[in-house]
């Protein structure tokens, strides 16, 4: 079984010392096989800001995947958001944009939906669609398929529907028919699991919260995503022994009295194969 810890808004240079250190107790205890960064690393892109995050990644204890968010490209100086828009990203995670990890059951594809003449907004092409479904119809269904975005593919309210990817309705479309399971995103400090139905099959669409950063929502702490996934999960559901295994999805709320985190809920659901529906329960 493998254990993906999935964060995103940290916003370093907002960050709060007593969540970073809660944070990293947390990987500790579960050892995750992998850690997703899902943008907005930094708040203001500042080289000092990018090696802190580099520094709290690097004790988490795990390999690292790491897109950029809008925050990660130059705000204020112009020439570097023109000319180097993601110089301080890559000297802290790597000149790849648009990272790649395989497992025997696990691929996970990160996708650059950053502009550096957006501001804020995020957008994919139609070459970033394809190449995304390529990569997807090389898994087998072993792999749980991942697709990491910063800006969301969908929302849960009318009041977050501008912030939605542009471009998100032919992805979501093809990625799903390629055999995307999850998309992963965040950039609303909004966390939540839904379901996505399209004409050939259903994803979801996981979105986390802020994970370190002061820049919380009213009502909505500090919080991270755990996934796990394998043969291991399915060992108690014989009705199903012949499907795809489950995937848990567990919400994981840092507590201020207590200064950890703590699990805050759990959605369990079960991938599809090419064709049939995904089923879900709390």
């Amino acid at each position: 079984m493998s254990t993906v810890l999935h964060l995103s808004d940290t916003h370093f240079g907002t960050e709060r010392p007593a969540v970073v250190e809660a944070l990293v107790a947390l990987a500790a205890r579960q050892r995750p096989d992998l850690v997703i960064l899902s943008g907005d690393i930094t708040q203001r892109a500042r080289p000092a800001q990018f090696r802190a995050a580099r520094a709290f990644v690097d004790r988490l204890g795990a390999p690292v995947l790491a897109i950029a968010g809008n925050h990660d490209i130059a705000l204020f100086d112009l020439w570097a958001r023109i000319v180097r828009p993601y110089a301080g990203f890559c000297a802290a995670f790597g000149d790849d944009l648009a990272p790649v990890h395989v497992a025997p059951d696990l691929l996970v594809v990160g996708v650059n939906t950053t502009r550096a003449r957006r501001h804020r907004h995020g957008e994919v092409s139609p070459s970033q669609i394809e190449q995304v479904a390529r990569l997807l119809a090389t898994a087998d269904d072993r792999q749980l398929r991942v697709v990491v975005v910063h800006h969301p593919v969908a929302v849960p309210q009318a009041g977050e529907r501008a912030n939605r990817l542009r471009g998100h309705e032919a992805a979501v479309q093809v990625w799903a028919a390629a055999g995307a399971d999850l998309v992963l995103g965040g950039h609303i400090h909004l966390p939540f699991v839904m379901p996505l139905q399209g004409p050939a099959r259903s994803l979801w669409v996981v979105q986390a919260g802020t994970a370190v950063s002061t820049r919380t929502r009213p009502g909505v702490p500090n919080s991270v995503n755990l996934l796990r996934w394998g043969a291991a999960a399915a060992a108690d559901d014989p009705a199903h022994a012949d499907a795809r295994p489950p995937c848990r999805i567990e919400r994981w709320d840092y507590c201020d009295k207590e200064q950890a985190f703590r699990p805050a809920w759990d959605t369990v659901i079960r991938p599809q194969r090419a064709s049939g529906q995904a089923s879900a329960h709390r």
